[in-house]
């Protein structure tokens, strides 16, 4: 007979492709209807708005196939013999991981592509530069999913270990921990990529300078999800001593997770709001760019020590309770 534990085992596999599947179809309807506005404004350039919308819908739809095959993977290492409750537990933190990063990374990844289609109707002769912008900027918005499925993969090769609850709950601390920490940044991104990109539709001759300023902003817009992936290492990795566990450790891992995954999303949306004000007034005055990158990067870096409070106290409540 099935046990709870299967249930939250085949929960966490539905989960994952459903939660995932809705973003991804959410974010795909945005950018056709993007591109359908897009092409009623400027129809004579359908050809090429119509091959932009493609390829971004195939980026987004990438957020969709990977938690396939987190799924895929644990539907085949499914024990047909008696299960461990404790083990399918800890598939909680691979749920946490993968369909919190998916569902914000599938509708924001969609924000690239929707900006793109406008921008090539408005500039239908700079239409690959904008392209390749596109691609850039939704690429660079995707790589919080990838650090959700190494995470998820070092979950399910320590979950056959887990014999005790402050085990799960270590692995499931992980995988929230870049889980909730993708938001913030991811918003921030998305934000930003859909300044940037109008602001080369707007005014093609400031590309240069959009380009190489968007280079080091998402950079530092992303900072946060480094820190997230570390803290999230440290669970997975250092931070192993069952002999000693006591429930205590099981709540002090929770909370060391939701300390720097939340305190990453305040920052990633600031940083990024700060990044597309300076990417529109540059497109809009470009012969300030120096001046306005200059601010901008200078707003940013400090806007992003305040996760490094959130770092720090998560690491004194890891490394010394």
């Amino acid at each position: 007979m099935y046990n709870s534990a299967d249930f939250i085992h085949y929960g966490v596999i539905a989960s994952a492709v459903a939660i995932n599947s809705i973003s991804v179809g959410i974010g795909q309807g945005l950018t056709s209807c993007s591109a359908l506005s897009a092409i009623n404004r400027q129809a004579s350039s359908r050809g090429d708005i119509m091959r932009v919308a493609l390829i971004g819908m195939t980026l987004i739809e990438t957020v969709a196939l990977l938690a396939l095959i987190i799924a895929i993977l644990l539907l085949v290492n499914t024990s047909p013999e008696a299960s461990n409750y404790f083990e399918y537990l800890a598939e909680i933190g691979i749920g946490c991981a993968i369909s919190i990063t998916g569902f914000i990374i599938g509708l924001a990844s969609s924000i690239p592509a929707q900006a793109a289609c406008h921008a090539v109707a408005r500039q239908p002769l700079f239409t690959q530069r904008i392209f390749g912008f596109m691609l850039m900027t939704q690429v660079l918005i995707q790589t919080p999913i990838i650090s959700a499925l190494i995470v998820s993969l070092f979950i399910q090769g320590q979950a056959s270990s887990a014999t005790m609850l402050t085990d799960s709950l270590r692995l499931i601390a992980s995988g929230l921990c870049v889980g909730v920490g993708s938001i913030g940044p991811a918003i921030g991104l998305s934000i930003f990529s859909h300044a940037a990109i109008n602001g080369v539709g707007r005014n093609p001759k400031a590309y240069n300078k959009i380009l190489s300023f968007t280079f080091v902003s998402e950079a530092i817009i992303e900072t946060p999800i480094i820190f997230c992936l570390v803290i999230a290492v440290i669970l997975l990795f250092i931070v192993q001593r069952p002999t000693t566990y006591t429930m205590i450790d099981g709540v002090i891992f929770i909370a060391a997770a939701l300390c720097t995954g939340l305190g990453t999303l305040g920052a990633g949306i600031s940083s990024g709001i700060t990044g597309a004000a300076a990417c529109s007034e540059i497109a809009d005055n470009p012969d300030n760019h120096h001046l306005l990158s200059r601010t901008s990067m200078l707003a940013q870096g400090l806007i992003e020590t305040i996760v490094i409070y959130s770092v720090v106290l998560s690491l004194l409540m890891l490394l010394f309770k």
